[in-house]
């Protein structure tokens, strides 16, 4: 009974979002796409032209908005563990990305070229039990970073969907190691109780890998 009360309540609460709402009127496939574009236009992240690996992407709203803001140039390869509906100009692999075997499949679709941005919007199925799922989060964090680590260019950047917690402190100075300016945001569209934040790392040092 608890949890057909708690699934009635987080449908509601879907169904009433504004940023749901708001999605679903403008043609987007998430409402994660608000999060993205609060994200990068600070930064002004996306320029046409731009090679983009998009991981944990479907259903597909950071692809859609990547792909519109590249306009007719650049390259968005998007993967996921789901399959995803396809987008016009966005190259799709299907896999897990813990997997040796499609990261490779996603080397081999980048052909030696650098990427200027990586986003990742990973996150595990969720038990319910923190000493479970955080480290399940933080490894994926991880391996998209090791990812972003070999495969960004020079001055290039990586935004990640982290959660707060245990691995998180660590990952953080590892970034800043790494990038010259590192930004912990919590977007207006990411609910208030969630503990997830993105983590937005700009201009790659050169030979971090």
């Amino acid at each position: 009974m608890a949890r057909s009360k708690s699934s009635s309540r987080w449908l509601k609460e879907h169904f009433s979002d504004p940023y749901v709402k708001r999605a679903q009127a403008e043609g987007w496939r998430s409402r994660a796409v608000f999060k993205l574009e609060e994200l990068i236009e600070r930064d002004r992240l996306l320029k046409p032209g731009m090679v983009i690996v998009d991981l944990g992407a479907a259903p597909g709203g950071w692809s859609q908005v990547a792909r519109e803001r590249l306009g007719d140039k650049g390259r968005v390869i998007a993967l996921d563990i789901l399959p995803m509906q396809g987008i016009g100009g966005v190259e799709f692999i299907l896999g897990d990305f813990r997997e040796d075997a499609v990261l490779e499949q996603l080397k081999q679709a980048l052909g030696g070229a650098m990427v200027d941005l990586v986003l990742s919007d990973m996150a595990p199925n969720f038990s319910g039990m923190t000493a479970v799922d955080q480290p399940r989060s933080m490894h994926l964090v991880e391996l998209a970073e090791e990812f972003a680590a070999a495969h960004l260019r020079t001055g290039g950047a990586f935004l990640t969907k982290v959660f707060q917690g245990e691995g998180f402190d660590d990952f953080v100075r590892r970034l800043r190691a790494g990038y010259e300016r590192v930004s912990i945001r919590k977007p207006k569209a990411s609910r208030p109780r969630s503990p997830e934040v993105y983590a937005l790392a700009t201009g790659k040092r050169a030979g971090d890998k």
